[in-house]
């Protein structure tokens, strides 16, 4: 990392920063600062109230919150994380980020903020000299939303309008082409590690996947980051781009795949046998996975419009399974050289917190391998004919399955777990209240 005061003197023409945390529902919640004042910032953190990062997905307070009224709406203090300044390609004047995370007075990491919750999982495999390698599949749909009808936008090359899915097609990127340049262009001045983009099943529906990383940290950072870019960038180009999970009903849905394997301290792969099957570890960590995954689906599908994508033979898993080379489960094994063997888990939307999404399934994973889980034997064929049993496929259902649950204080604090509880039950209780439109505009924007 340049040190952050190198940076801004190197970089003069930025005369503006935010500074940001990462909320519970993985919106940026921060500042705005002069450059010339950015120093103080640098130096000594800046403040805001611990309730910041427990808002719900309007930006409003929690109101049964511990974190307001009842102690007095207390200030944590926010520190630059190891990432230092990103530039914001999306604005029109040169902007810099600097992202931050929440301690309390003393130093100590507070338990509220999803990007230490991760910090703690990944400390948890450093005790055993072990290091997560990660990289995500980000799907996101391009939005012409400026209608009531939700369309493709229109192509700026030929001025017409695809209405059709195209499965890696290289015309549907080529329509696309000047702001798929623009955001490579920007995703290599923020140091986002984007590799191969394609086409996807749904109506202006595209996915980019992040590069493999042995910091878990920094691979969530990116994630977070490039939802910020992508969305930003997409408006200078006159539409929108979301991670909402499913904006269209007769169309597959957008998830964020995740893929890792765990190194030793000599840096070998600990899942690779030398052969197709992968080692003992490989399949307690698919264990300790299986045996999370219903409880952890809050985290997986985290909005009510997370539930629409949760259909059966739509290429999101609802059966809990693992197998070999078979996207129709839930847990893949991707073939490929033995030295690569990984888990790629299939569960989650694109609209969930990376944070908690690495956080969770690393963590469920690191039980695995401590307690030798053994996983139920991996199926063949098509994962959604079978008699599987099933993830919670509705809102209320999964945040019952995570309140309730005897594995998840094992992987996330306590605090978060009840704060994103207190979250999700506000949310579903006004969410009733507005029409599928009004449900839609809001999650097309923030999720």
């Amino acid at each position: 990392m340049t040190d952050p005061k190198t940076w801004l003197r190197k970089n003069p023409q930025v005369r503006t920063i935010r500074v940001a945390a990462c909320d519970l529902n993985g919106q940026p919640r921060g500042k705005r600062v002069p450059s010339r004042f950015a120093h103080k910032v640098v130096e000594d953190g800046t403040r805001f109230p611990f309730s910041a990062l427990n808002l719900d997905i309007w930006g409003e307070d929690i109101d049964d919150s511990p974190l307001v009224f009842e102690s007095g709406d207390r200030d944590g203090v926010l520190k630059p994380t190891e990432r230092g300044f990103v530039p914001m390609p999306w604005l029109e004047a040169p902007t810099a980020l600097l992202p931050i995370w929440m301690f309390h007075e003393g130093g100590k990491p507070y338990e509220g903020d999803p990007r230490h919750a991760l910090a703690q999982v990944v400390n948890r495999y450093k005790r055993h000299g072990l290091t997560p390698v990660v990289a995500l599949e980000m799907e996101f749909f391009l939005i012409d939303d400026s209608t009531k009808k939700l369309q493709v936008p229109v192509s700026p090359r030929s001025g017409k309008r695809r209405k059709a899915a195209e499965v890696l097609s290289i015309r549907a990127l080529d329509t696309f082409d000047i702001f798929f340049t623009d955001l490579y262009d920007a995703c290599e001045d923020m140091d986002i590690p984007a590799d191969t983009a394609i086409s996807e099943a749904g109506l202006g529906q595209f996915e980019i996947n992040m590069m493999h990383q042995d910091d878990a940290l920094r691979a969530a950072d990116d994630a977070w980051l490039f939802k910020m870019l992508l969305k930003g960038l997409a408006r200078r180009h006159g539409f929108a781009a979301s991670f909402m999970a499913k904006p269209y009903e007769d169309y597959a849905g957008s998830g964020m795949h995740m893929h890792f394997s765990v190194l030793d301290e000599e840096g070998n792969n600990i899942f690779d046998d030398g052969g197709p099957k992968g080692t003992d570890v490989l399949r307690h960590a698919i264990g300790g996975c299986v045996e999370a995954m219903h409880d952890s689906t809050l985290i997986f599908a985290p909005h009510l419009n997370s539930y629409e994508r949760l259909i059966p033979e739509n290429h999101a898993p609802c059966g809990i399974s693992w197998a070999y080379e078979n996207r129709t489960a839930a847990i893949r094994v991707p073939s490929g050289s033995p030295a690569a063997r990984r888990i790629e888990h299939r569960v989650a939307g694109g609209d969930v917190n990376p944070y908690l999404l690495m956080a969770t399934i690393l963590g469920a994973a690191l039980n695995g391998i401590e307690d030798e889980i053994e996983p139920p034997e991996p199926i063949t064929g098509n994962a959604y004919a079978q008699d599987l049993p099933l993830i919670p496929t509705d809102w209320v259902s999964a945040m019952d399955a995570f309140e309730t649950s005897e594995i998840m204080p094992r992987i996330l604090p306590q605090e978060l777990i009840r704060n994103l509880l207190l979250t999700k039950r506000q949310e579903q209780l006004y969410m009733t209240e507005l029409s599928p439109l009004e449900q839609v505009e809001i999650y097309l924007d923030t999720v």
